[in-house]
């Protein structure tokens, strides 16, 4: 399943051409992540304090296709790819109407508070599965 999160570009989001940025194509993927998990109620906060886990970013493959200028509105896709024991492989394309604009491919690590990576939670496992997503 694929999870959508819309954005629109500001001025702060464009260099002096009125081009997005490279790097804020990583923070609108970051957002779109965090209304995914949003989307199944989980908050990171909760996940961090009550159950010790964080999810870091291990790499990350950005393919720019076409530029994304000021004011348009952008629609970022998301899908789970791949869950292993302690990471979790996804995709993320940004669109402009149909047009692709943007190709991120994500691996994140599950970590707890003290930066050693851990097994996902079940409960988490069945989230990020090709069922729950």
């Amino acid at each position: 399943m694929t999870h959508n999160f819309n954005c629109r570009i500001y001025y702060e989001d464009t260099d002096a051409g009125g081009v997005v940025y490279y790097a804020n194509y990583l923070k609108f993927a970051e957002r779109a992540r965090t209304e995914l998990l949003r989307s199944y109620a989980i908050n990171q906060e909760v996940l961090a304090t009550k159950h010790d886990v964080l999810f870091v970013v291990r790499s990350a493959a950005l393919e720019l296709l076409r530029p994304a200028k000021l004011d348009d509105f952008l629609r970022i896709e998301t899908e789970v790819i791949d869950v292993k024991a302690a990471t979790i492989m996804l995709e993320q394309n940004i669109y402009l109407e149909n047009t692709k604009l943007c190709n991120i491919k994500i691996k994140l690590v599950v970590i707890n508070k003290k930066f050693r990576p851990i097994r996902l939670p079940e409960f988490l496992k069945k989230v990020f599965s090709k069922d729950g997503c």
